[in-house]
C-alpha cells in the first residue's frame, strides 16, 4: 500500500494553527480558543485532496514564554511531528510581524531540509505585498497571506501543498487504495491512564502525560498499524462530571470526547484499577451504552496493586466489582493490564480483533426464527398491560453490507413492540449470544409492528 503523505502545522502559540488545522480539515477537530497553548498534543486526521488521503499533524506552540509546566514537552511533541513530517506548513502571525521565535523556528525548519509553505495568518485584506517583503526574511521561497478564520488565500495554499506533495508522492497505476481502519476511542474519567495507554501502544510518548489530572484537552487522532492493521486511535480528554468543568475549553473539550464515543467503532473504557469503579465510570459507561457502540473495558495500573496483594485475587475482584457496577455492559471484555509497564497489553488488541471477527457474524433467517422460536417455547413472555408479546418474523441485517464493525442488528416483527419487557429483551439476547457469542458486541433489536 502507499504511504500516506503527512503534513505538519508548527509555528508559535496563538498563531492561529488550530484554526487553519480546521480551516483545512473543513470541520472543527482542534480546540480553538484566543489563548495562548490551548493545543498541548500533536493532533492528527486524514482529509482529501484531490480524491487522495493526506495526514495533517496539529501541533503544540513551539517556544511559550508562559512558564507552564508542559512547555519543554510541547516543543517535543512539535519537533518530533516536523521529523515525521514529509511537508511543514510553518504558521506565522501577520498582524504581530516577525518575531524572535518564528526567527529561531524558521533556522530550525531549514535544517530538516523539507519543504516549507509559510503561512501568513490574520491578513483580513488584499493589501499584503508588505507581508511578503517583511516574512521572505525567514528564508523560505513559497510564502501565502492567509485568514484561517475566514478563508482567504486557502485555496493558494492547498494548491502549492498539491503541487508538493503529489511530486513526492506519485501514484501508482493512477489509483489509490485506501484501508478504513478501525477507529478505537479510548475514554474514561480524567488520570486514569488514557495517554499513558496510548503511549504503551505507540512506544512513543505521542500525547503528554502528566500526575496532573486533565492534561488531554483534545480528542486526538493518531494513525497507527499494527499486524497489517490500521486503526484510528482516539484519545479522549477525561469526562468529568459537568458541575467540574472550569474553563470553556474544558467544557468543549468533553463535548469532543462524547463525540468521539458517537464515531467510534470500538470504545475502551479504561479504568482505574486502585480505585475501582466510581459513579462517573458508570456514567461513561452509559454514554457508551447509549450510542449502542462495541466496547472492552480496561483495567488499567496494575502495576501499582501492592506487592502483598495476590494478583489473581485482585483481578478476581477487580472483575467481580465490574460485572456488579456494569451490569449493562455484560457483553463487553475485561482486559486486566499496566500502561506503564506494558504488561498484558497485547490482550487488548487479542480482544479487539476477536470483537471484529464476531461483528461479521451472522445467523441465517431459518435458523434465526427456529432459535426465537425454541426459546419462547421454553419461557414464554410474560403478560405486559394484559398482552403477551408473539414473535411474528425475525431477520439479521446482513453485516457485509455495513462497512466497519457495527453491533449486530436484528429486525423482530411482533403484534406490540410495548409488550417486549427489559428482561425478556434480555433473554432472547443470551439465546443468540449462546449460539453466535458476539463477542464485545450489543445486540439491537428493532421492532416493528403487524396486527
Amino acid at each position: 500500500m502507499a504511504k500516506v503523505p503527512t503534513v505538519a502545522i508548527v509555528g508559535r502559540p496563538n498563531v492561529g494553527k488550530s484554526a487553519l488545522f480546521n480551516r483545512l480539515l473543513r470541520r472543527r477537530i482542534a480546540i480553538v480558543h484566543d489563548q495562548p497553548g490551548v493545543t498541548r498534543d500533536r493532533l492528527a486526521a486524514d482529509f482529501q485532496l484531490d480524491d487522495r488521503r493526506v495526514t495533517l499533524i496539529d501541533t503544540g506552540g513551539i517556544g511559550s514564554a508562559l512558564g507552564d509546566s508542559f512547555d519543554d514537552q510541547v516543543q517535543a511533541e512539535a519537533e518530533l511531528a516536523m521529523q515525521m513530517a514529509d511537508t511543514i506548513i510553518f504558521v506565522t502571525d501577520g498582524a504581530a510581524g516577525i518575531t524572535p521565535i518564528d526567527e529561531m523556528l524558521a533556522k530550525e525548519l531549514r535544517k530538516t531540509r523539507k519543504p516549507v509553505l509559510v503561512a501568513v495568518n490574520k491578513i483580513d485584506h488584499p493589501k499584503h505585498d508588505l507581508f511578503d517583503a517583511e516574512f521572505s526574511r525567514l528564508g523560505f521561497e513559497h510564502i501565502f497571506a492567509v485568514s484561517a478564520e475566514h478563508g482567504r488565500g486557502i485555496l493558494e495554499l492547498t494548491d502549492a501543498l498539491k503541487a508538493g506533495l503529489w511530486s513526492q508522492f506519485p501514484l501508482e497505476n493512477g489509483k489509490e487504495d485506501i484501508l478504513e481502519p478501525i477507529k478505537l476511542a479510548i475514554v474514561g474519567r480524567p488520570n486514569v491512564g488514557k495517554s499513558s495507554l496510548v503511549n504503551a501502544i505507540l512506544q512513543d510518548q505521542r500525547t503528554i502525560v502528566s500526575e496532573i489530572a486533565g492534561t488531554t484537552r483534545d480528542a486526538i487522532d493518531i494513525p497507527y498499524r499494527r499486524d497489517g492493521r490500521d486503526f484510528l486511535l482516539i484519545d479522549t480528554a477525561g469526562i468529568r462530571p459537568r458541575s467540574k468543568h472550569n474553563t470553556s475549553v474544558e467544557v468543549f473539550s468533553v463535548m469532543r470526547s462524547e463525540k468521539s464515543i458517537e464515531r467510534a467503532d470500538i470504545c475502551a473504557l479504561v479504568v482505574d484499577a486502585v480505585d475501582g469503579v466510581t459513579a462517573q465510570d458508570k456514567k461513561i459507561a452509559g454514554l457508551i451504552q447509549e450510542n449502542e457502540k462495541p466496547c472492552l473495558v480496561v483495567v488499567n495500573k496494575l502495576d501499582l496493586v501492592k506487592p502483598s496483594t495476590r494478583v489473581r485475587d485482585f483481578v478476581e475482584a477487580v472483575l467481580g466489582q465490574i460485572r456488579s457496577n456494569l451490569f449493562f455492559l455484560t457483553y463487553a471484555p475485561i482486559d486486566v493490564l499496566s500502561a506503564h509497564t506494558r504488561e498484558n497489553l497485547d490482550r487488548l488488541f487479542k480482544s479487539i480483533d476477536k470483537i471484529e471477527k464476531h461483528s461479521e457474524r451472522f445467523l441465517g433467517t431459518g435458523a434465526l426464527n427456529r432459535l426465537l422460536q425454541a426459546a419462547i417455547e421454553a419461557h414464554p413472555p410474560p403478560l405486559r398491560s394484559n398482552r403477551r408479546l408473539k414473535l411474528l418474523y425475525a431477520t439479521q441485517i446482513d453485516p457485509s453490507n455495513t462497512p466497519g464493525i457495527k453491533p449486530p442488528t436484528f429486525i423482530l416483527f411482533v403484534n406490540d413492540p410495548a409488550a417486549l419487557t427489559d428482561d425478556y429483551r434480555r433473554y432472547l439476547e443470551a439465546k443468540i449470544r449462546e449460539h453466535l457469542g458476539y463477542y464485545g458486541l450489543p445486540l439491537l433489536f428493532r421492532l416493528r409492528s403487524r396486527r
